[in-house]
């Protein structure tokens, strides 16, 4: 993907990653080591839970999301810092076999006033499973620079 910056982007652009599959090793290893809870790292306990089984670590799932955007490369070699995460929500379970795929908008796009080199894209994501249910959604805050001059 070419580098992309400020001055290209237009609300209303969207995006969509290709589907990557969650395995239950990986919920586990990343459990045991971020998120030790039964209903991430024992299977026979997670069976007796809530959830009837073994699910991923919510914090799992946002780290493969990270993951597939910067795999993904829409905006090419662009710097960018990450300012915030708004309205994360988890909405149902990921569980070991899951095929997600991911789904980005931007929102906004706002120069900024003390420095007219940069400015702010607002971008809303959806993550469904292979079922085509949502699963986890957020907005998020990123500065950009304006063009590739810019240094940030």
């Amino acid at each position: 993907m070419t580098d992309r910056y400020l001055d290209d982007l237009a609300v209303g652009e969207a995006w969509e990653g290709e589907p990557f599959t969650i395995t239950e090793e990986e919920i586990v290893a990343f459990a045991e080591q971020f998120d030790p809870q039964p209903m991430h790292i024992d299977k026979a306990a997670a069976e007796a839970g809530r959830f009837g089984g073994l699910i991923a670590s919510g914090w799992h799932v946002c780290a493969r999301v990270m993951r597939e955007y910067v795999d993904v490369g829409y905006f090419g070699a662009t710097p960018m810092l990450g300012i915030s995460i708004d309205d994360l929500r988890w909405l149902r379970p990921v569980r070991p076999g899951d095929t997600l795929t991911v789904r980005r908008e931007i929102l906004a796009i706002t120069p900024s006033q003390s420095r007219p080199d940069r400015g702010t894209v607002k971008t809303r994501t959806w993550v469904r499973n292979q079922d085509g249910d949502v699963v986890m959604t957020f907005e998020n805050l990123m500065q950009f620079p304006k063009d590739a001059s810019v240094r940030l």
